[in-house]
């Protein structure tokens, strides 16, 4: 088998060694945390962005479709290639560009790892802020991407919160730079126009975020409930005292049942829910924040509140939340995580929808959500390999989602569009709010080169796409 010319022209550009195109090193590249539909026709790894505007320009000429890829750990769809084309992976643009502690900003390449440029600037007591659990994994270009969350979106925002400014490549090969080193750059705002996209606009080469400054205390409390109602309501009597933890995080008890087998964590085995709770800032009032839902806890039946008392205990339970998927896939061949969002009022009415869901298709479901901000991950088990439960799965799914809508919520909260939900839009978007994204991508993606058949609604159900085992927590 002799590379095709597309091949050897994207070889000249960036070199053999950085060209993937035989079938079995494609193979790799037509997953990501959700879904398989294709392969790529072509892998690429540029190492700058004269290389990725080469290559746009090339995939132009034979009119093929570009598809912007990090590390893969979405939860989507939006990093695989529906429609074939090229494959564009950062995995070689990695370099920290610049650090300015003076004026707290960084600016990065794409494929810089989320943890990395915390650990980068840490030393000199300050962090990126946006922490999804893959962040020992995920590049901050796919969070930009995705417009990604986090445990502590809660207090800081998400991912677009933390973006100063973006270095872009559109399809005809021309480069803007969007935003500023500074917040409140008059003109519109392009970088929270590209910031969620999903790369269906632009191919980010760059970016300037923000730095966070280390809270001078930080408190990380577990309340341990016997009744699932009772962590719930606590979820809201918290912010109804006008308390903003940092975090807020809920499992039930199948939950952190596997959690702990995983990893040890320390969490409770007989209980039927607890929250993981944070609180920082200065030290004074840090403690009273603490105490103050320590309190709220107990009024409202928890059976217990524990403090870590060290660094390594709120470490150990931090690793329990973030590898909670992982050690799903410890006791299930696959699983298919939602990302629904709905007002944390009705937390207690949306664990009571999903437990007759679950009833209704015969299924497991796990819960674990961001519960601070009503963002759900319920994580419907199955079997792949099992054709009629697999229709369950996506029957229970589709009625969660609609459900989180009919609430007042929304079909995603961080997980991004991609090709899972974009027949799902109009659930929450007249023809009138879809037309006009159409129109926006129009005017930067003309030809709907980059990362088709993502974000908006293409008419095609997507009744092919095959909810694969993910064993990453990648919330």
């Amino acid at each position: 088998m002799k590379p095709s010319p597309l091949i050897r022209e994207l070889a000249g550009i960036v070199g053999q060694s950085a060209v993937l195109w035989r079938p079995e090193d494609l193979m790799l590249y037509e997953y990501d945390g959700l879904s398989s539909l294709r392969q790529p026709d072509a892998v690429v790894f540029p190492r700058t962005t004269q290389e990725v505007i080469r290559i746009v320009k090339l995939a132009g000429r034979h009119k093929v479709p570009v598809v912007a890829r990090g590390a893969g750990t979405g939860l989507s769809g939006g990093a695989v290639a529906a429609e074939g084309g090229v494959l564009v992976g950062f995995a070689r643009m990695k370099e920290i560009l610049e650090i300015d502690i003076e004026n707290q900003r960084a600016r990065v390449q794409p494929g810089v790892v989320n943890l990395d440029l915390s650990l980068a600037v840490s030393d000199d007591g300050y962090y990126f802020a946006p922490d999804p659990s893959s962040q020992k994994a995920c590049t901050i270009g796919g969070n930009v991407a995705e417009n990604s969350g986090g445990p502590h979106t809660l207090a800081y925002g998400v991912t677009t919160n933390h973006v100063l400014g973006l270095e872009v490549v559109l399809p005809d090969g021309e480069v803007i730079h969007t935003g500023a080193a500074y917040w409140d750059r008059p003109a519109y705002d392009l970088t929270g126009l590209f910031v969620g996209s999903e790369g269906t606009l632009g191919i980010i080469t760059a970016i300037t975020v923000r730095l966070s400054r280390k809270p001078e205390a930080v408190k990380t409390l577990l309340g341990i409930y016997d009744r699932i109602l009772d962590a719930t309501r606590t979820v809201a009597a918290i912010t109804a005292r006008g308390i903003t933890p940092a975090a807020l995080e809920m499992m039930d008890g199948f939950t952190l049942r596997a959690v702990e087998e995983a990893t040890h964590a320390g969490y409770p085995m007989d209980c039927a829910a607890v929250l993981l709770i944070e609180v920082e800032g200065l030290a004074e009032a840090a403690e009273d924040a603490a105490l103050e839902i320590e309190a709220v806890c107990r009024e409202n039946h928890a059976r217990e509140v524990r403090r870590a008392r060290s660094a390594e205990e709120r470490d150990l339970l931090w690793k329990g939340r973030k590898n909670a998927f992982g050690a799903i896939g410890r006791i299930s061949p696959s699983y298919y995580v939602q990302d629904g969002v709905i007002p944390r009022t009705r937390l207690p009415e949306m664990l009571e929808f999903i437990g007759d869901v679950e009833k209704k298709y015969a299924l497991h479901i796990g819960n674990i959500f961001h519960a601070g901000d009503g963002n759900l991950h319920p994580l419907i088990l199955f079997d792949a390999r099992d054709k009629d439960e697999s229709a369950r799965v996506l029957k229970a799914a589709s009625e969660i989602i609609t459900k989180c809508v009919d609430m007042g919520g929304s079909i995603t909260g961080e997980h991004g569009v991609g090709i899972e939900k974009n027949e799902l839009m109009p659930l929450i978007f007249s023809e009138d709010d879809l037309d006009m994204m159409r129109r926006i991508k129009s005017i930067f993606n003309p030809l709907g080169q980059f990362n088709p058949g993502k974000l908006l609604p293409t008419g095609k159900m997507c009744g092919e796409l095959r909810v694969q085992v993910s064993t990453e927590g990648i919330l």
